[in-house]
Formats: structure tokens, C-alpha cells, sequence
């Protein structure tokens, strides 16, 4: 079940941001309270599986970071995550979501386009030297008034 990630849930967040992403791409327990106490933040989990932090500035969203540990993957709920986020930062007031992906990273590009985004723009070694991001963008239609 997804349910809203909260500050007290930083250590097991950062438990499973390590499962889905290689160590050095790891975001610690500090880091996630820090993510989810910005202005604006959120983030949506299923404990054990996965979970989406973003945050909206007045009528922009950004996906600050998605992830799903290996054994819940092509399940569908990096879909479900991503459009929860989409429909929470729309409740915000937010009109379109961004996000920056490794250009490298095939299956990510493809649940993206699957759930909506589209290429904006390129952010040239973003990663490191040769890793670039590609930017995507998905609009939120309607744009929801801020609850």
C-alpha cells in the first residue's frame, strides 16, 4: 500500500533508495529528512519496495527522486508512484512536472513516456563525465487548485 513518506521515515527510506540505486547514488537518512522538510516537498513509498520524493514551487513540480528495489520492479509501481506524485503536486497547484533521467537509463526513459513525460532538454554530464540527463516534462491537465 502507498502511503505518504514522512520525516520519521527517514532511515527505512534511505534503506531502500540504497536496494534501488548503486552506493555512491545512495541518499542517507539525513538526506531524506532533509528532501521531505524542504517547502513544498512530499513523498509517497510502499515500505520494502519504492518510493517518490518531489516538491512544488508555485505552479512547477519536480521529481527529486524515484526509485523501486529490485525485486518490485515491472510491476507497475514506478507508475503508480510517479502518478500519485503527479496527482499530489496538481493538488499543490502545480501545472507540469519535471524530472532529469541518465540518458542511459532505458527503462526509466520508457515508464516516463508510458506515464506522460516528454523530452524538454538535455543536461550535458549531469552524472559525471559522459553521463548525460535528459530532461522530461508532463503537464498536469487540468491544473488542480491548491488544496
Amino acid at each position: 500500500m502507498i502511503r505518504p513518506a514522512l520525516p520519521g521515515d527517514a532511515v527505512a527510506l534511505a534503506a531502500l533508495h540504497a536496494l534501488a540505486f548503486p552506493p555512491a547514488e545512495a541518499w542517507s537518512a539525513d538526506a531524506m529528512v532533509l528532501m521531505l522538510e524542504m517547502p513544498g516537498s512530499f513523498g509517497l513509498w510502499q515500505p520494502e519496495a519504492g518510493l517518490v520524493l518531489a516538491r512544488v514551487a508555485v505552479d512547477e513540480a519536480e521529481i527529486l527522486t524515484i526509485g523501486v528495489a529490485p525485486a518490485a520492479r515491472r510491476q507497475g509501481l514506478g507508475a503508480m508512484l510517479l502518478l500519485g506524485a503527479v496527482a499530489q503536486a496538481g493538488g499543490r497547484g502545480a501545472a507540469e512536472m519535471f524530472l532529469e533521467v541518465a540518458c542511459d537509463n532505458l527503462a526509466a526513459l520508457a515508464l516516463y513516456a508510458a506515464v506522460g513525460f516528454s523530452p524538454v532538454g538535455r543536461r550535458r554530464h549531469y552524472y559525471g563525465p559522459g553521463r548525460d540527463a535528459e530532461v522530461l516534462r508532463r503537464r498536469i491537465d487540468p491544473p488542480l487548485s491548491p488544496s
